[in-house]
């Protein structure tokens, strides 16, 4: 893997590091459904509040609980295809993107700011949605079925930037979930909150906005400065 492009602390924006579940296109829904069609057929229920509780977790994770709150007898693997398939499904009819992030991606690429999909889901998902977009949109693709660990473990934020070379103290991580936004904590990012299905908390490394609609590259190159001096006053 190459080497960080440059040192810790530096004020520039190293790399944007993006969720795809919730943040950048609405599929929890799909998710949602897949789940309870899943826990039916093994004769059980699923809440609304069992499934949101599940948001931005790792995908076996979501399995096991299935098996243990939802009575699903199958393989925790092969539920996961099972869900995937579902969800691939009803974005093949239309990928349901998030109002301002084609617009976002567009901007980073256009401004040449080296970009990551940090996704719990797994790779036949995230091919399907790339697929949607420009070619070279994404530099680097870090999906749940290629890490060891899945969020809130810092390894999936961790890989992504070691696959674009660069420092994540000096990234922004978008991220829509407790759990994604824990991972990217805990990675060292600064991490931008976009709250849809489930409440996020604010944070000391955390900016919280209500959309991506009119958020651009300036805009987080900004948010990683103020962070940069917040730490260098800090220190003095």
């Amino acid at each position: 893997m190459p080497e960080p492009s440059a040192a810790p602390g530096s004020h520039d924006l190293a790399g944007v590091l993006l969720d795809m579940d919730g943040t950048l296109v609405d599929t929890e829904p799909f998710w949602f459904e897949a789940e309870k069609a899943v826990v039916a057929e093994h004769g059980g229920t699923w809440s609304d509040e069992q499934a949101l509780s599940m948001v931005g977790s790792d995908l076996l994770t979501c399995a096991r609980r299935l098996r243990d709150e939802g009575g699903v007898t199958a393989d925790p693997h092969a539920v996961v295809d099972r869900l995937v398939s579902h969800v691939i499904e009803r974005t093949r009819r239309e990928v349901p993107w998030r109002p301002g992030a084609r617009e976002l991606l567009a901007d980073l690429r256009h401004h040449a700011v080296p970009t990551a999909l940090v996704t719990m889901s797994w790779r036949p998902l995230a091919d399907a949605l790339v697929a949607d977009l420009p070619a070279g949109t994404f530099d680097a693709v870090v999906t749940g079925d290629a890490v060891t660990h899945g969020k809130p473990h810092p390894e999936p934020y961790l890989t992504a930037a070691a696959l674009l070379g660069v420092d994540p103290t000096r990234c922004v991580a978008i991220e829509d979930s407790v759990t994604g936004a824990a991972s990217a904590d805990a990675a060292g990012c600064l991490v931008l909150v976009v709250p849809h299905h489930v409440p996020v908390d604010d944070g000391p490394s955390r900016v919280v906005v209500p959309g991506l609609e009119g958020v651009g590259t300036a805009d987080l190159r900004q948010w990683i400065s103020d962070r940069a001096d917040r730490a260098g006053a800090g220190r003095r």
